[in-house]
């Protein structure tokens, strides 16, 4: 079990988000999702340092990122009976989610937001998730009219089989924000073979 606060959790991203639809449908020359670079896989000397203090809690409304035209709003999402994080509905591409029942972003402590990749029409909100650089901002608008604001520290890639539940869910001493689709190798068969992550530090706020 992976746990985000108290609550443990089987999966955040569940099969549902990486089934790979539009690839399915299309074919995979040209259609791939970008993939981060080993360059942006480790984080800045530093970056700890500039953390900005963490905001009180409040459920976010809204997620962008203005270096890969992200602009969607946030629905919240629970656990699904077998303990995973349910995922936002395949028909709405332009549609994140975060978990809600864990931390909030802002605050102190670790905030998940999952979206898809694709689904059978296209590119989804989070295709060009991996194409994210260390530095860029991410800002999320939060329903008591604040808009925190987050600076990637890394971007990284990894298999299913391989993924590291405490460096992604566990707890942060200093308000942070994981970024969360699917990633890595493909396959017809079974979709996508792992996840792309974000990995973002609170660097500022604004009203």
């Amino acid at each position: 079990m992976r746990r985000v606060g108290n609550t443990p959790i089987a999966a955040v991203t569940a099969a549902a988000l990486c089934t790979g639809a539009w690839l399915l449908h299309n074919g995979t020359a040209g259609h791939a999702p970008p993939q981060p670079s080993a360059a942006e896989a480790s984080a800045d000397p530093g970056a700890e340092r500039s953390a900005a203090p963490a905001l009180p809690p409040s459920p976010p409304d809204r997620i962008r990122i203005p270096s890969i035209r992200v602009n969607a709003p946030l629905m919240g999402l629970s656990l699904t009976p077998a303990g995973s994080l349910d995922v936002p509905p395949a028909g709405r591409r332009n549609l994140a989610g975060w978990y809600e029942a864990g931390t909030t972003p802002g605050e102190r402590g670790t905030a998940i937001v999952a979206g898809h990749v694709d689904n059978a029409d296209g590119p989804a909100v989070f295709f060009a998730l991996g194409a994210l650089k260390k530095g860029a901002a991410i800002e999320v608008d939060r329903r008591d009219g604040s808009t925190a604001v987050f600076t990637v520290d890394a971007v990284e890639v990894y298999r299913a089989r391989d993924f590291p539940d405490d460096k992604v869910y566990g707890a942060a001493p200093r308000p942070e924000l994981r970024v969360i689709t699917c990633g890595g190798g493909y396959s017809r068969s079974t979709g996508y073979q792992g996840n792309v992550v974000v990995f973002a530090h609170l660097t500022g706020s604004r009203r």
